[in-house]
C-alpha cells in the first residue's frame, strides 16, 4: 500500500508571505485607478521638466498631486493643487497648495511693472484711446517746466516781501501773503461763472489759461524789480493763477473723457493727475539745483516759459474729440463743401483753430443772434420769411456789418441748431464764391479784405439757392460725420440765447 501523504498546515512564515502579496495586489489596483483618473498631474509634478520650468516647487515634486485649478494674477499665473494621497485617495479631503507656475520677475521687471501700476490705466492700451499717450507725454513736460518755474517765482516773491532781507515785520509779511492769496480767490470764484463755455471751447479755453498762468508767473518775478509794488502785483498774479487754475480744473474731465474707451474715466484722471505731480516734482528738484548757482532770472524764466507754452500747445493739439464746436464745425463744413467729404476725428481735431478764443467778436457768422442786428428794415426780414416757413431758424447776412446771422426760433432743438449753423456757413460760402474767391473766411478780417456786398437781390437769390442746397445736402452731411466717428446727437456751437418767438 503506498504511503498516505497527509495534507500539512501552513507554516506562519508562508502564511504571511501570502497575506502580503494580497495587500501588494490590492494596492496596485488602487494606484492604477487613481492614476488612470488624473495621470497628468502626477506625471507633470515627477517629471525632470517640471523642476526645470518651475511648474511645480521643489518640495511637491516627489507628492501625489491632482491639479484642481488655476488663476492668473498681475501676470502671474498659480496652479491650485491637492495631494492625492489624503483623505479617500480622490484628494478631496488632501491639503490645498497654491504653486505658482512662473520664475519670479527680474527686479527690473518688477520696478517697471509698480511704475505702470502709478502712471497708466488699468488695461492699457486698450482701455484708452491712441492718443492719450502723446497728451500725457506732452502735460508731463508742461508740468516740468512749471514745476521748475514755481521755484523761481516763490523765491522771487519771498525777497520781494521782505522775508529773506528782513524789512518787514513779520506781521506784515502774513498779512501782505493773506491777502494776495484773498484775492486769487475772489477771482476764481469771479471766473467760474463762465460755466458752460468750457465745453464750447475746451481747448482754446484751456490754451488760453496757460498762456494767463505764464502771465502770472510774468508779473510775480516783476515784483524782484518793484519790490515796494508787492502787494498789487501779487494780487494780479494771483488773480490771474487762480483764473488759469480755474480753467484747468474745468477742462480736465471732458479731456480724460475722451480718452476713457469704457467706465474707466476715475482711473484715467487718477493716473494722469499721478503723471502730471510726478513731472512737476522733478521739475522742481531740477529748478532748486539749478538756483543754487544763482542763474539769471530774465534768461532762465524765458526758457522755461518758452518750454511750457509749447508743451501746453501740443498738449491740446493732441487731444481728440468727437463733438463740434465753432472750430471743429467749421474745419469739418468747409471741407465737406470743397471736397464732398467731412475729415475724420484726427484730422479735424488737428485742423481746429485753438487761437479762436471765444471772447473774440471777429467771426464772419453769428449764431443765435438778436433780431436788430441782422435785419437792417422790415423789408428785408418780410422777404425771406417764407422760406423758413418750415424751419426753426432764419439765415441772412447784413451788407452794414459783413457778418452772416443765423436766428434761432423758441421751438429750436439742438439738431435745428446744428442746420442753422449749416446753412449759415452755406449762405457764407455762396456770397464768397460769387466774389471769385476760394478761400473760405473763418475771421472777420480775412471776409472784409475778399468779399463785396451784394446787392439786394443778389441777396434773396443767394439765400434762395442755399435754401435749396441745404434740403439736400444736410442730410448727407450729417450721416457723413457720423460715419466719421463725429458725435451729431449733441453738439457744442455756443448760440446766443436770443430767440424768436413767432405771433399770429
Amino acid at each position: 500500500m503506498p504511503p498516505m501523504k497527509l495534507k500539512q498546515s501552513p507554516s506562519p512564515q508562508t502564511l504571511a508571505t501570502s497575506q502580503d502579496a494580497r495587500l501588494l495586489a490590492r494596492e496596485t489596483l488602487r494606484i492604477s485607478a487613481s492614476l488612470a483618473s488624473s495621470p497628468a498631474p502626477s506625471a507633470v509634478a515627477s517629471s525632470p521638466e517640471a523642476r526645470n520650468l518651475g511648474i511645480v516647487d521643489e518640495q511637491f515634486v516627489d507628492a501625489s498631486l491632482r491639479l484642481i485649478c488655476c488663476e492668473e494674477i498681475n501676470g502671474r499665473r498659480w496652479n491650485y493643487v491637492v495631494d492625492n494621497e489624503g483623505g479617500n485617495g480622490q484628494g478631496r479631503n488632501g491639503s490645498l497648495r497654491a504653486v505658482c507656475s512662473q520664475t519670479p520677475q527680474a527686479p527690473v521687471d518688477e520696478l517697471m511693472s509698480f511704475i505702470r501700476s502709478y502712471v497708466v490705466p488699468e488695461g492699457f492700451p486698450d482701455s484708452v484711446t491712441p492718443s492719450y499717450v502723446p497728451y500725457m507725454s506732452w502735460r508731463a513736460l508742461k508740468h516740468f517746466f512749471g514745476g521748475a518755474m514755481g521755484v523761481f517765482t516763490t523765491q522771487t516773491l519771498l525777497n520781494s516781501v521782505g522775508v529773506s532781507r528782513n524789512r518787514s515785520a513779520p506781521g506784515a509779511v502774513a498779512i501782505n501773503w493773506i491777502l494776495k492769496d484773498g484775492a486769487g480767490r475772489v477771482g476764481k470764484m469771479l471766473f467760474a461763472r463762465q460755466g458752460k463755455k468750457f465745453d464750447y471751447d475746451l481747448k482754446q479755453l484751456r490754451l488760453a489759461g496757460d498762456l494767463l498762468m505764464e502771465l502770472g508767473a510774468g508779473v510775480e518775478l516783476a515784483t524782484a524789480a518793484v519790490p515796494h509794488l508787492f502787494l498789487p502785483l501779487a494780487c494780479a498774479a494771483n488773480v490771474a493763477k487762480n483764473v488759469a487754475a480755474v480753467t484747468s480744473t474745468s477742462t480736465r474731465t471732458p479731456i480724460y473723457k475722451a480718452f476713457a474707451k469704457g467706465e474707466n474715466i476715475g482711473d484715467v484722471t487718477a493716473k494722469g493727475e499721478c503723471v502730471g505731480n510726478i513731472a512737476d516734482l522733478l521739475g522742481t528738484g531740477l529748478s532748486i539745483m539749478i538756483s543754487k548757482r544763482n542763474p539769471s532770472l530774465v534768461t532762465t524764466f524765458a526758457l522755461l516759459s518758452c518750454g511750457y507754452v509749447l508743451s501746453s500747445y501740443q498738449e491740446v493739439k493732441s487731444v481728440v474729440l468727437h463733438t463740434l464746436n465753432r472750430a471743429r464745425f467749421s474745419v469739418a463744413i468747409d471741407s465737406f463743401l470743397k471736397t464732398g467729404r467731412v475729415p475724420s476725428l484726427q484730422e479735424g481735431n488737428m485742423k481746429e483753430n485753438i487761437f479762436s478764443f471765444p471772447w473774440l467778436e471777429d467771426k464772419p457768422i453769428v449764431l443765435g443772434s438778436r433780431f436788430k442786428d441782422a435785419f437792417q428794415d422790415a423789408g428785408s426780414y418780410l422777404s425771406i420769411e417764407p422760406l423758413f416757413e418750415k424751419e426753426r431758424y432764419l439765415v441772412t447776412y447784413n451788407p452794414s456789418k459783413g457778418k452772416v446771422y443765423a436766428l434761432l426760433k423758441d421751438q429750436a432743438k439742438s439738431d435745428d441748431i446744428l442746420k442753422a449753423a449749416f446753412h449759415a456757413h452755406m449762405l457764407l460760402h455762396f456770397i464768397v464764391s460769387s466774389n471769385g474767391s476760394e478761400s473760405f473766411p473763418t475771421k472777420q478780417q480775412d471776409y472784409d479784405s475778399t468779399h463785396l456786398m451784394p446787392s439786394t437781390a443778389d441777396l434773396a437769390a443767394h439765400i434762395a439757392e442755399s435754401c435749396k442746397m441745404v434740403s439736400t445736402s444736410y442730410g448727407l452731411f450729417k450721416s457723413k460725420a457720423a460715419e466719421q466717428g463725429w458725435t451729431m446727437s449733441e453738439s457744442l456751437l455756443n448760440p446766443g440765447r436770443a430767440r424768436l418767438v413767432l405771433t399770429g
